[in-house]
């Protein structure tokens, strides 16, 4: 395990970096659709399940399953790294097309895979089930997925937040006080609460009501991208800044944009950040990696 631990680590360091700078570039989700399938179709066909390479297209999410694989969330489906070879998961079970955006491993062993524009899929071992906006999805654009305390598996979408409780799906927009519908990240802390980032402001959810977050100037987080939290418990906002919260202030750490946030093994904060180099030139953005070292971070 402990090997399957440091590839991890790399290739998530790697992944980070190079989601980054496709966000510099392009968002994806502004991608032809089916530009892309018909891609994704062709490669499929063509290629082998089982190859020495990785995921060559759009890779946004990476995990590792209980089984120590590393999963990749890519244009051409899930990569699996099994230490020596990877191979595309969704083509081998029989899931052709799939444009993965997100990928988790639930606790009873289920996958669950968000798609970009096809909702959501749940492969239980022996088969796959398709979840969409029919069956109450907020949209079929899934960037993230999160399986709470309770077991229940929430997806962030571009058109709202969703839950799924095992036996129906409920979805909130901003009808029911969410800030913004465009989605981004969900987590849950040890009290309970949702902490929900979108591309408008973030907000807390505590079971019954949406609170927009606010900072000691009174203005909200915006276009929050990673939300963590660290093994003291603070929390951490990267989007349009960097802020630590400790359970009773936000402290603001800097005001680079940031893409994702990371706690490894030690404790330490790995972060990526648009360091702005010269704004005067055409394209001014410079995404760095950066480290904050656990010893050195204020409880």
């Amino acid at each position: 395990m402990k090997k399957y631990s440091q590839i991890y680590s790399v290739l998530l360091l790697f992944v980070i970096i190079a989601s980054c700078k496709g966000q510099n570039q392009t968002d994806p989700r502004k991608d032809s659709i089916s530009q892309v399938e018909n891609n994704l179709s062709d490669s499929l066909q063509s290629g082998p399940a089982t190859t020495p390479y990785g995921p060559k297209r759009i890779t946004r999410n990476i995990m590792q399953d209980s089984k120590g694989n590393v999963c990749f969330a890519s244009y051409e489906g899930i990569i699996k790294y099994d230490g020596n070879a990877f191979t595309n998961f969704t083509k081998k079970e029989g899931l052709d097309t799939c444009n993965a955006w997100s990928v988790l491993e639930d606790k009873t062993g289920d996958f669950w895979i968000g798609t970009d524009g096809k909702g959501v899929y749940r492969y239980d071992g022996k088969s796959f089930t398709h979840f969409t906006t029919k069956e109450g999805l907020a949209s079929n654009v899934v960037l993230n997925i999160y399986e709470d305390r309770a077991g229940f598996i929430w997806f962030a979408t571009n058109g709202g937040a969703s839950y799924y409780d095992g036996k129906s799906i409920t979805s909130f927009t901003t009808k029911e006080g969410l800030p913004h519908n465009d989605v981004n990240v969900i987590i849950e802390d040890k009290s309970g609460k949702f902490w929900i980032g979108t591309r408008g402001d973030a907000c807390v959810y505590d079971g019954k009501i949406f609170t927009t977050l606010r900072n000691k100037d009174s203005a909200p987080f915006n276009n929050v991208r990673s939300i963590i939290e660290d093994k003291k418990g603070n929390i951490w906002l990267g989007g349009d800044g960097l802020w630590r919260y400790n359970g009773s202030s936000f402290t603001k750490i800097t005001s680079d944009a940031f893409g994702w946030i990371y706690e490894d093994k030690k404790g330490n904060i790995w972060i990526t950040a648009d360091a702005w180099t010269n704004k005067e030139q055409p394209n001014p953005h410079k995404w760095a990696l950066s480290r904050f070292d656990e010893k050195s971070l204020a409880s």
